[in-house]
């Protein structure tokens, strides 16, 4: 008999416990915008709408990227920054959201790369300002990915709580972090326990549908978390990619390698990566030639981690798009490697009155062979004006299969 109670009060307890899981799960998905609706009992289940998957280079042979950087969403209806006095009345957040709808239909992207997202000072609900920001990308259907800038944290979300939240939003195919199993430190020798930041990821994009390469990955997409503000050695400065990060990164790249090689195509895929606080070496840019304007001063880390000779080493990242510098909109080119700028979409972010919010676009083109398409051949930029035009301008080819031999 004490068998059989103590066993009824175990199943009790059980249920009471699976009962109020269930009761939980309703209630915080009831209180977000995940689309979706399900129906359980007289709760409303709203469940995330995930893209159409993996992420695949169209039958013409492309895949366009559109990169939108430094948004610094406020709170829907903030005033803008920086325009002439003639637009500042009736300018707000609106205006951001409206020049990201017209790029999406003027371009038709394949994929939206979101760098640097809501004003925290300016958004008293990071949750809600988050949906706002990224409302466009979500009512696209497009699939979309984000990295934090450093402003993002600054409202009700700490890093970790703002990648959780965007990588259940619908049609994100964003990432929290890796695992750091296997991994080292390069200095030291022992094993990283955890990879600095939140939001280092990698996506991978197919060949064209019914193509010799259709199941093999022909572009890989790296996204690494460049912090915020921190204080170092007494002196505070910007957030800088870490070497757990790098050591993640070149780890990556090395098992892509060996997964992608091809016996008919042994060629090393391409790839492109994206973060949002640019590195030191882009300093050195302004001696050199550029495609576009150096405005104003590189706002970087007194800290130097190495990403650029990390990149170098790794010999597949062929072009790299930053943000923070709002009116800096330049690519230039340091030891082969493209460094671009996505020149500041957002209109509550510092500009420069008379110079129009932009956005870049990135393409890479695939290469005909004698059936199918093959590898990717060619990867181009440009930018897209908040015009009357929508003016197209600074096109360029970043890399070349053909003349990098």
């Amino acid at each position: 008999m004490d068998s059989e109670n103590t066993t009824t009060e175990k199943n009790w307890k059980h249920s009471l416990l699976y009962l109020i899981f269930i009761i939980s799960i309703l209630h915080l998905t009831n209180q977000t915008n995940f689309s979706r609706k399900l129906i359980l009992g007289n709760e409303t289940v709203r469940i995330k709408k995930n893209p159409e998957l993996p992420l695949r280079f169209r039958s013409d042979g492309t895949f366009k990227i559109l990169q939108v950087a430094d948004m610094h969403y406020g709170n829907g209806i903030t005033r803008c920054r920086d325009v002439l006095a003639s637009e500042f009345e009736f300018c707000s957040d609106l205006n951001t959201t409206q020049f990201l709808k017209r790029v999406i239909e003027k371009e038709s992207p394949d994929f939206l790369a979101f760098t640097d997202n809501i004003f925290g000072s300016s958004s008293p609900d990071a949750a809600e300002s988050m949906f706002k920001a990224f409302g466009p990308a979500m009512e696209s259907g497009l699939p979309w990915a984000a990295i934090l800038g450093n402003h993002d944290q600054e409202s009700t979300l700490n890093r970790e709580e703002l990648m959780t939240l965007i990588s259940l939003m619908d049609y994100s195919v964003s990432q929290i972090n890796p695992s750091a199993d296997s991994l080292t430190d390069s200095a030291t020798g022992r094993m990283i326990s955890k990879i600095d930041g939140f939001g280092n990821y990698n996506l991978r994009v197919y060949g064209a549908p019914g193509s010799m390469l259709a199941n093999n990955s022909v572009l890989n997409l790296f996204f690494l978390d460049s912090g915020d503000r921190v204080v170092y050695q007494g002196i505070r400065t910007y957030g800088w990619i870490k070497d757990s990060q790098l050591q993640w990164l070149r780890h990556v790249s090395r098992e892509l390698q060996g997964q992608e090689t091809d016996a008919t195509y042994p060629i090393k895929t391409p790839a492109l990566a994206f973060f949002h606080i640019p590195i030191p070496e882009i300093r050195q840019l302004f001696y050199k030639e550029i495609i576009g304007q150096f405005q104003e001063g590189v706002a970087c880390s007194r800290v130097n981690s190495a990403v650029l000779q990390t990149f170098v080493s790794m010999g597949d990242v062929k072009a790299v798009f930053i943000g923070h510098d709002h009116t800096n909109d330049f690519c230039g080119k340091l030891d082969e490697i493209w460094f671009c700028y996505g020149g500041g979409i957002g209109y509550h972010g510092y500009g420069k009155a008379g110079w129009p919010r932009r956005a870049r676009i990135i393409q890479a083109e695939l290469q005909k062979g004698k059936k199918s398409w093959t590898n990717v051949q060619r990867i181009m930029t440009w930018k897209r004006l908040d015009d009357e035009k929508m003016s197209k301008i600074d096109e360029q080819v970043l890399w070349d299969r053909l003349l990098s031999r």
